[in-house]
């Protein structure tokens, strides 16, 4: 009875958690170039002496969904989608570099090249700025080029290169923000050749059929361990009135 609370009780907290994350994959299934969050549950007992008979159920991340998103056709100049085990890299908000699919680029008012999320894209030698200009092109290698405002369509300037690195799922890490990052130890190369399309966008990988039926089922399951907690005390409301008749 005792292991069977411990079970059902921690087997709750952790669904909970859970669904959590499952409601976050579903929030991002429209968000450009998203990874679905993948999580786990794992038995664990519980240390201390005199806890032999309880063990926790413990819901663990065990990564994130290295699938790829379909591609979106958009006609738009500043929309990119990066091949695969290609990855944009940006400024994170603490100032590190870390990497993103989210093609969905924008120039902010002072020039600045961001993603539609707001972080700083990097070129070869840090942020990227845009020069005022009459129309953008950014080639498949990541080059970005102007025609400059007051000259004609056939005069075009680069003005920096997209920085891109090549990565596996194994060599990074997805952070508190959302963005990915190099786990420790790993450098990550710069890539070559060929790294994306232009007027185009990566959708989020997030199976929405799967999401629901999830949510679905991690409902049901949570239903089940808390009628399984009310079950335990009806048994020790039972045992204790057998108690007071003997």
């Amino acid at each position: 009875m005792d292991r069977a609370l411990y079970v059902a009780m921690t087997g709750a907290i952790q669904t909970l958690r859970t669904q959590t994350a499952n409601s976050h994959n579903l929030a991002n299934a429209s968000t450009v170039g998203f990874r679905a969050e993948l999580i786990a549950n794992t038995p664990q007992a519980v240390a201390g002496a005199g806890l032999p008979t309880r063990v926790n159920a413990l819901a663990g991340g065990i990564g994130w969904d290295a699938r790829s998103g379909a591609l979106q056709q958009t006609g738009r100049d500043l929309d990119v989608a990066f091949a695969e085990d290609v990855w944009l890299a940006v400024q994170a908000p603490d100032g590190s570099e870390a990497y993103t699919k989210a093609g969905d680029l924008q120039i902010d008012v002072v020039g600045q090249l961001r993603t539609g999320a707001g972080h700083a894209v990097l070129g070869d030698g840090g942020p990227l700025a845009i020069p005022p200009h009459a129309q953008l092109l950014i080639g498949g290698d990541g080059t970005v080029s102007v025609v400059p405002q007051g000259n004609g369509a056939n005069t075009l300037v680069a003005v920096g290169r997209l920085r891109t690195v090549v990565a596996r799922p194994d060599q990074l890490e997805r952070g508190g923000d959302g963005l990915m990052r190099a786990r420790p130890g790993v450098s990550l190369a710069t890539a070559p050749g060929t790294v994306l399309i232009s007027g185009a966008l990566e959708s989020s990988n997030v199976s929405l059929p799967e999401a629901m039926v999830n949510m679905i089922a991690l409902a049901r399951q949570f239903e089940l361990q808390t009628k399984l907690m009310r079950t335990v005390e009806q048994n020790d409301e039972a045992a204790t009135s057998l108690l007071r008749m003997g």
